[in-house]
This record gives structure tokens, C-alpha cells and sequence, in this order.
């Protein structure tokens, strides 16, 4: 199976010739270290960042509360990313 994965045959190809489930066999690849997952992006090629990381990100700059930030997350993810870019490319408020 290990031999096969490397030589690039496909995780359903093997799962079918070995009489398994697919995920069967990605756990196995898995388990022996072999198996990489597919990495996800978004349309424009970028990586996906989670709605939780960008109302983190902003919580951290405008030094909120855990509950701000957790309703932060209820927002637009599109919104966040907006207000997100715009806090980074501000000055900062001063205390």
C-alpha cells in the first residue's frame, strides 16, 4: 500500500483493490506518515484563514475581552477581513 501511494496511484485505487474504504486507507497512509492531506485555498489562491483566527487577530490589536472577541465571531467573515486590513494599516492609539 505504502509502495503504491508513493509510486503516485491514487488513495481510491488502492482502497479498491485492497477491499477497503478510501478513508480506511488515508488513515493508514496516515498513520505511517506518508499521507499528506490536500491543502485548502481560497478563490484567489490565497490560504483560508478561519473567522475564529481574524476576530482573534483583531481582538489582540484593540486589546479586547475573550466575550468581545467571541462576538466578533459572529460577524461577516468578509467584514472582519475588511476591519482587520484596515487596524493593520493605521496608527496605532496611544493610552
Amino acid at each position: 500500500m505504502q509502495a503504491d501511494y508513493l509510486a503516485g496511484v491514487t488513495v481510491e485505487s488502492i482502497a479498491e483493490s485492497l477491499g477497503k474504504s478510501t478513508r480506511s486507507v488515508v488513515a493508514k497512509l496516515s498513520r505511517l506518515g506518508v499521507y499528506k492531506a490536500k491543502t485548502y485555498t481560497t478563490k484567489t489562491g490565497e490560504k483560508v484563514q478561519k473567522k475564529d483566527e481574524t476576530a482573534d487577530a483583531i481582538g489582540a490589536v484593540l486589546k479586547m475581552t475573550e466575550a468581545e472577541i467571541e462576538s466578533l465571531t459572529k460577524a461577516n467573515k468578509t467584514a472582519l477581513v475588511k476591519i482587520f486590513t484596515a487596524l493593520a494599516n493605521s496608527k496605532p492609539i496611544e493610552e
